[in-house]
């Protein structure tokens, strides 16, 4: 895709099932169409520099930081957020296990998890720990976290 200076370019994205066509700037990154064009505003930012996980969501069904994804990267894909992502058992897990405090970094632990668990459908605590590692969570201590995925995988038993 070639854009003049000063151009927009269009995309079509399919976000939580529905297909969006905006016109964007070119270096404009997905976080900030999710939130700012799509009014998805689950999906946090968090550093800006895919150290945290805030931003996590699922491309064509791959967990990405959207802080590191350009909008026009995403032209033609498939992108699922927090808000529409099904994982109530997850949900459920956490709120169970009070894997959460603060809350910032609960969408993009979830949408973490959510893959995770779709890789590794029973995973070890260092499968779960591994598998979370980009995911920053200043409050929790991650134990609550490893449990409750642990308790989405079906196997509420932490194995070391």
């Amino acid at each position: 895709m070639l854009v003049r200076p000063g151009e927009k370019a269009k995309v079509k994205i399919k976000v939580n099932g529905i297909w969006y066509e905006r016109e964007v700037e070119p270096r404009q990154l997905l976080v900030h169409f999710l939130r700012d064009e799509l009014g998805l505003t689950g999906t946090k930012v968090g550093c800006d520099t895919s150290t945290c996980g805030a931003c996590t969501v699922l491309l064509n069904g791959k967990s990405v930081k959207s802080c590191t994804v350009l909008t026009v990267q995403a032209d033609g894909a498939e992108v699922t957020t927090i808000e529409g992502l099904d994982a109530k058992d997850i949900k459920e897990a956490f709120k169970e296990n009070f894997a959460l405090q603060c809350g910032y970094c609960t969408p993009g632990m979830i949408v973490q998890s959510f893959y995770l668990l779709k890789e590794y459908p029973h995973p070890s605590e260092e499968e779960i720990r591994e598998g979370i590692h980009g995911n920053i969570c200043r409050c929790t201590g991650y134990q609550n976290i490893v449990k409750a995925i642990k308790q989405a995988s079906g196997d509420g038993h932490v194995h070391g």
